[in-house]
């Protein structure tokens, strides 16, 4: 018997409705295995961190200085007068008191000996009114005016002693008379250059200490200097200023050292590393150190919840295991492995850096 094309078409619907029935369950079962496979959406980034206890550590503010003389002096000429001799050579050692410049003496000596003369004549004059006044010869106006022309004549010995020492130039103290300004034949007026004299024994090294650390620096306190050619100097602080330079707003610092022979010159480059104390600090590798989005250095850090956070630190010490930074409290899992990749208060997986 042949069937009606509609009995035809509610057969193959039927068909079709009972095929879906049965492998419903095999597609669902599927479906619900690949979800239950598949990864979460947004997974935790994972990091290395690596536990860095604190330290109690000596604390060192380094910055860059010079080295500069103790004292420098424009020796000047006290009187007038023509260079006659220069005999210390520019540049050479020199004893307190030795003779720089050398005017020409003129009529100074003349002027000391006619002095002298005078002093002798008013000397006698004294005697006589004296004697004189014991006879009843001189009134005690007389003798004290006889003694005040006595008391002018030996300060006039004294000028003219004063004005012939004065032709020579010395130096104020030992040292090195590093330039000569005054050459045979110049005239020098009171108050010109003979040439300059400095002192490099003891010597300094200055700096500018930045307003950060210049709270923790005392006089007294210790001090290296290590030079361009590598050479250590040891001393200690002589001065930090108080009041900050208006431009660059840093306290300028002075240390003072030993420089036996004047080995050191003045103006050569150096590192200064002076104690200030001691304070907590923290070792941790110089890849960790990273910026903020202000531009501070710093380091991430993973908390107990396992969050991330950033703290400013300051750095204390370069060394070949890391660096000694500033700023961190207490324990800390430092982020040693995608600390760059990263975001403060993002959740992350934490694995211990070997």
């Amino acid at each position: 018997m042949r069937l009606k094309p509609q009995y035809i078409f509610i057969i193959a619907i039927l068909a079709c409705l009972a095929l879906f029935f049965i492998i419903r369950p095999l597609f669902g079962r599927d479906s619900h295995t690949a979800q239950a496979k598949a990864p979460p959406a947004n997974p935790a980034p994972s990091v290395q961190v690596k536990l860095t206890p604190e330290t109690v550590r000596e604390v060192e503010v380094v910055m860059r200085g010079r080295t500069e003389a103790a004292r420098s002096v424009i020796v000047r000429s006290e009187t007038a007068g023509v260079v006659a001799s220069t005999p210390t050579p520019e540049g050479s050692f020199v004893k307190q008191g030795q003779v720089l410049c050398r005017l020409a003496v003129d009529a100074r000596q003349a002027s000391l000996d006619q002095a002298r003369a005078a002093l002798k004549s008013r000397q006698l004059q004294r005697k006589a009114a004296a004697e004189l006044a014991a006879r009843g010869f001189r009134s005690e106006t007389q003798v004290l005016e006889a003694q005040a022309n006595l008391d002018a004549a030996q300060a006039a010995v004294r000028a003219a002693e004063i004005g012939l020492r004065q032709v020579e130039i010395r130096a104020p103290f030992a040292g090195v008379f590093d330039r000569r300004d005054a050459e045979v034949g110049t005239y020098l007026s009171p108050g010109q250059p003979c040439g300059t004299m400095i002192e490099l024994n003891p010597l300094y090294v200055v700096g500018d200490a930045p307003e950060t650390e210049a709270g923790r620096l005392r006089a007294g306190a210790p001090a290296r200097a290590r030079l361009v050619d590598g050479q250590v100097l040891s001393g200690r602080v002589r001065y930090v200023a108080r009041d900050a330079d208006p431009q660059t707003r840093t306290y300028h610092l002075e240390v003072i050292v030993a420089n036996p022979g004047n080995a050191v010159r003045s103006g050569l480059s150096a590192e200064l590393q002076i104690a200030a104390g001691s304070g907590p600090a923290h070792l941790v590798p110089v890849s960790a150190l990273v910026l903020d989005s202000a531009g501070r250095q710093g380091v991430r850090y993973v908390l107990a919840d396992g969050r991330v956070a950033f703290s400013p630190v300051s750095v204390l010490e370069e060394t070949g295991d890391g660096v000694w930074v500033r700023g961190l409290k207490g324990s800390v899992n430092v982020i040693t492995v995608g600390q760059s990749f990263v975001a403060d208060g993002q959740k992350v997986r934490v694995a211990q850096a070997r």
